[in-house]
């Protein structure tokens, strides 16, 4: 059997929108996240989500390749990067459009599924991120090493903007030492750390929590 590299469902891959269906899909749309953010420096925004193809832009060096969680999402729908300009133009408008709608700002989950692709995809959060100041937030998970191209760039991300970036590295938290920064781990892991409040029942959703752009500690996921 080849080495799967994107998504066993290929059909869900839709091209960059052009009318009035966006990208960026409200956290309403998944019980997990939730939408107004209730607790913590991000009161009051709202959240917003982005996919994109898994393993098409994750490095090789996932943990998760093989037995991504995206295995088991048959519908959802990731959209695709490869036309550059389409995806970053539609992106920069469909933020704007949300931003004047909402005036006490968003916070994007990058990535429910996928990764940051590119050092010109992390430049283009830094851009957004710098333009908008304190109504633009994001936060989510990668699998890049910290101490790899991209994962020194999105590192970069997170120190530049402390309050309004948290993307956390999901390769444990072996780093921890080494790197000024944030981690997420798989169950196993026996540090310093938190278990995720929604997984376990103690919240609603991610909105009505938010220890994962709040908390320094290491916050540890049921393994997928």
């Amino acid at each position: 059997m080849p080495m799967l590299t994107t998504t066993r469902y290929k059909k869900s891959i839709k091209p960059v929108p052009s009318d009035h269906v966006f990208m960026l899909k409200p956290g309403s749309n998944n019980k997990k996240l939730g939408f107004v953010v209730s607790k913590g420096k991000h009161k009051g925004k709202r959240i917003y989500s982005l996919t994109l193809p898994e393993r098409q832009t994750c490095p090789r060096s996932c943990h998760h390749w093989d037995d991504c969680y995206g295995n088991n999402m048959p519908f959802a729908v990731r959209y695709d990067v490869s036309d550059w300009e389409a995806f970053i133009d539609r992106l920069e408008y469909e933020i704007a459009t949300l931003l004047e709608k909402h005036k006490h700002g968003i916070l994007i989950r990058l990535h429910v599924l996928g990764d940051f692709f590119s050092s010109d995809y992390i430049r283009f959060w830094d851009g957004l991120l710098s333009f908008y100041g304190d109504s633009l937030a994001v936060y989510g998970y990668t699998a890049h090493n910290p101490g790899s191209k991209l994962g020194m760039l999105v590192g970069r991300l997170n120190l530049t903007y402390p309050e309004r970036c948290e993307i956390r590295y999901s390769h444990g938290a072996n780093y921890n030492r080494l790197f000024d920064q944030r981690f997420a781990a798989e169950e196993s892991f026996d540090g310093d750390s938190f278990d995720c409040p929604e997984q376990t029942g103690k919240v609603k959703d991610c909105a009505s929590c938010g220890l994962c752009w709040e908390a320094t500690k290491t916050v540890r996921f049921l393994t997928h």
